[in-house]
């Protein structure tokens, strides 16, 4: 074919093919970002994280909490809840704690003490919690420290993986999955995650709301 004539055919078709060639490499591109596959939840709301346990906190063992007595301070304390799941506070021995919020054990407490005292006032704080087994966030596999984190109200994925060190050098980020419990089912549901755009990439539509009892599962990559 003359050379004038092949140079006239691409420079026809040139608008042709650069579009062909720019999509191509957006799909490869789109393809190598690397997106979860399966049901996801959606992002997460920035709300403040509270300093304390919510209200519906239920006390595990080994919670330390303040008892306070209005008008009777000598009858409050400061205790950490047994092995057993037992607390002991002046004139009241072996109160059971653990499965508990904060407000029932204050009304259990408060029913002990009228025998003592006329209309007892009580509150109960936790000052550091670990929680029931149910009322932990479990993160398992390529992170820098796997563990097992107290829940709080308002958590974040984003604040469970800054409480492990984040992903190890290995972590297939965007592999990971997220098993949580229904309740109202009976069975366990699993939902993908994009740890490696929450982390690597400051993706905020990565980061999901977090409840008591989820397990954060995140594998290794092959290669």
């Amino acid at each position: 074919m003359p050379a004038n004539r092949l140079s006239r055919l691409l420079a026809g078709s040139a608008p042709v093919i650069v579009p062909v060639i720019v999509l191509g490499a957006s799909l490869a591109l789109s393809g190598c970002s690397g997106g979860a596959n399966g049901p996801q939840l959606p992002p997460a709301s920035f709300v403040a994280m509270q300093e304390g346990p919510g209200e519906e906190y239920v006390i595990g063992p080994l919670d330390e909490l303040t008892v306070f007595v209005w008008r009777n301070p000598e009858l409050g304390a400061s205790v950490q809840v047994r092995p057993d799941g037992r607390i002991t506070t002046p004139l009241i021995t072996d109160m059971p704690a653990v499965g508990k919020t904060p407000s029932m054990l204050a009304e259990d407490l408060k029913l002990q003490l009228s025998q003592y005292i006329q209309d007892p006032l009580v509150s109960v704080i936790v000052n550091k919690f670990a929680g029931t087994f149910s009322q932990q966030v479990r993160v398992v596999g390529a992170t820098g420290k796997p563990a097992s984190l107290p829940y709080r109200a308002n958590m974040t994925l984003l604040d469970a993986m800054i409480a492990v060190g984040g992903l190890s050098e290995y972590a297939a980020g965007n592999k990971a999955r997220l098993i949580r419990f229904d309740k109202e089912r009976g069975q366990q549901k699993e939902f993908a995650l994009r740890l490696s755009d929450l982390l690597r990439k400051g993706d905020s539509r990565a980061n999901v709301m977090l409840m008591p009892g989820d397990v954060i599962i995140i594998p290794e990559s092959m290669f």
